[in-house]
Formats: structure tokens, sequence, C-alpha cells
């Protein structure tokens, strides 16, 4: 996940509470798992070091969702299904972007799969490579080094080292 640039070079971090540990909310035909930020009253105990959301939504056919303007930028992905907004059908394999401040109701023309993601807008823009981001594309070019000397400390309870790719 990309950091504020003031908080780029903080020392590497893992969190992974239990799936039992993440907020369901079930509303009105839609079931909602809440792995980071805030949404409908609740909150996912997974640290973050911005404004984040990221929600896994399963709906019934004929279930509406209410998506609030609290996060600035937001976008829904359709894994499965077919969905209404504001009277435009959309279907699974599109991202949508929603607009800054703009409150919308989700309409499940089907059952739905999708996937409610965002957060705050960045600080500036980033170099991504792999599974790198960065401000800086040095610091970019350092972590491929620091990867392929073996230099990252290894998830906890993970022994299986991904050899940097060769691109």
């Amino acid at each position: 996940m990309a950091l504020p640039q003031d908080s780029e070079e903080c020392p590497p971090d893992f969190s992974h509470p239990p799936k039992e540990s993440l907020p369901v909310i079930d509303s009105d035909g839609a079931r909602v798992r809440l792995s980071a930020g805030a949404l409908f009253g609740a909150s996912s105990p997974v640290p973050t070091a911005s404004e984040t959301l990221y929600a896994d939504i399963a709906t019934d056919p004929g279930a509406r969702l209410p998506i609030d303007a609290a996060t600035e930028e937001r976008a829904l992905y359709l894994v499965e299904g077919t969905v209404e907004i504001a009277g435009d059908r959309h279907d699974a394999g599109r991202l949508l972007v929603l607009r800054p401040g703009h409150v919308l109701t989700v309409s499940a023309v089907t059952p739905c799969r999708l996937m409610l993601l965002g957060g705050a807008p960045m600080d500036g823009p980033r170099h991504v490579w792999w599974n790198f981001v960065s401000s800086r594309q040095e610091r970019i070019d350092q972590a491929k080094a620091d990867w392929k000397a073996g230099r990252f400390t290894a998830v906890p309870g993970d022994s299986e080292v991904i050899p940097l790719p060769e691109r």
C-alpha cells in the first residue's frame, strides 16, 4: 500500500488479524465484510497509515446499498453480477470510479459480489514496480536491490520466498 510521504521510511510492518475480527454488516440483502477503514458505523482492526477503505460486498437481487461520501476517493469493482446506479446498469469486470462528495445508492439487479475501495488522496505522485510503491524512483531501485539480496524481513509465519521478477 502506498504510504503518505512522511511515513514512507517507517519500519516494515505486517498485520494479519483473524478473519473473525473483521466486522460484518448485514443490511437489506447485502453482507459487507470490512477489511480496512470504517463504514456503516463499523471499523476494521487493520491498522493503516492514512484513511483507507476496503470492503467485500455480497448482495441478493434487489438489495440496495447506500454509499456515502465520507471517503474522498472511492471506487467499486464489480466482481460478479449486475448493478444499477442512478439508472445506469453495470456488469461484472468493471471498475467504477466514484465522484468525490457524491452520495449514491447501488441497486443489485442480480446476486452480486463487489469490492468497495478507496481512501484519502495521495500527497503526490507514486512510482509502482511489482510490490514496491514510493514517491521516489531511487527508493524503488533500492528496494529491488534489497529484495534480491534477501534484506527484507520475512512475513511472520510465512517461509516462502518469491524471487524478484526480472523485467
